[in-house]
């Protein structure tokens, strides 16, 4: 009786507590990982796909395991290299090619080759291929990571965008880069957008404020605070947030973008269906013991990655 009571059942660790998802996403389990999931895109067959959290692998920061998916100075590149074969691996991409790029938050499309060398990326913001075994990884760590898929061509694509990127139309130039390269009709796209910084947590200055307000005419929707023009005009628009408080105060008013509301825009204006893009609603920020945020933990962070590619 004794020894059946002191038997212990080895159980997996525990996770931290689930965040609120909409219902077309889904938060999987698999090989030690804890991988992130846009149902409509998990409905097609001939695609891999998914969003990494920091749950799992083999780095080591702080005395925790995590999945850190970047070769970041911290991380030994031996563990950052066997996180990114445990993660293709819970994607069901295994013997799939890792595919990435050297990101410099541009609007650079790529069009992967096969006998490309995994070890040398190529510079851009995006990838996009109708190539069979490609797994087209964007690193991010707030930024804005993208994936699209044309159901009718079987064409897939993998996007990056930054603020600079975001301005610079990197979605919408993806979605005319696939109608020019593999002929897609951008009504037969399913978008998912994945984890990044939300409005509630990523204050910017005045430079980021000037570059939307003076080139997008929703962009006082995507802001959350006082966003108001002076004038109207050829001219790049000024704002009130730009002005100082009354006397006694010594910054300018805070103002907050939501770079998802930006680039689901821009993945609309290019001819995407609303209805066919769907966002995880997840804050890299808010949600640190999932997540990796550059704006919340500095240098010493790691990279998420979101992936996708065609079997």
């Amino acid at each position: 009786m004794n020894r059946i009571q002191n038997v212990t059942t080895r159980r997996r660790p525990s996770l931290p507590a689930s965040p609120h998802l909409p219902p077309e996403w889904k938060l999987r389990r698999r090989g030690g990982l804890v991988v992130l999931e846009s149902l409509p895109l998990a409905r097609i067959p001939w695609l891999v796909h998914g969003f990494s959290t920091r749950l799992g692998g083999e780095s080591l920061l702080d005395g925790r395991r995590m999945l850190n998916l970047g070769y970041v100075e911290w991380d030994d590149r031996a563990r950052v290299a066997e996180n990114r074969q445990k993660f293709a691996r819970a994607l069901g991409a295994g013997s799939m090619q890792w595919t990435g790029l050297r990101q410099f938050h541009s609007s650079m499309v790529r069009i992967p080759r096969r006998e490309a060398s995994a070890s040398a990326p190529c510079r851009g913001d995006a990838m996009a291929t109708r190539a069979h075994g490609l797994l087209l990884a964007v690193q991010t760590a707030d930024c804005v990571p993208i994936l699209l898929a044309d159901v009718r061509r079987h064409v897939v694509a993998a996007i990056h965008a930054g603020w600079r990127g975001t301005a610079a139309r990197i979605a919408q130039k993806t979605v005319g880069d696939l109608r020019m390269r593999f002929g897609t009709r951008p009504g037969d796209v399913i978008a998912a957008i994945g984890p990044c910084i939300r409005s509630c947590c990523y204050e910017v200055g005045p430079d980021v404020a000037h570059e939307f307000g003076s080139q997008f005419a929703p962009a006082a929707e995507w802001f959350d605070g006082p966003f108001t023009p002076l004038s109207t005009g050829d001219e790049p628009t000024p704002f009130l947030w730009l002005q100082f408080d009354p006397p006694g105060h010594d910054r300018p008013k805070r103002v907050n973008l939501d770079l998802a509301a930006a680039n689901r825009w821009q993945l609309e204006t290019a001819g995407v269906p609303a209805a066919r893009i769907f966002s995880s609603g997840l804050c890299t920020s808010c949600h640190a013991d999932w997540l990796f945020s550059y704006r919340r933990e500095g240098q010493r962070t790691g990279r998420l990655v979101g992936a996708i590619g065609i079997l």
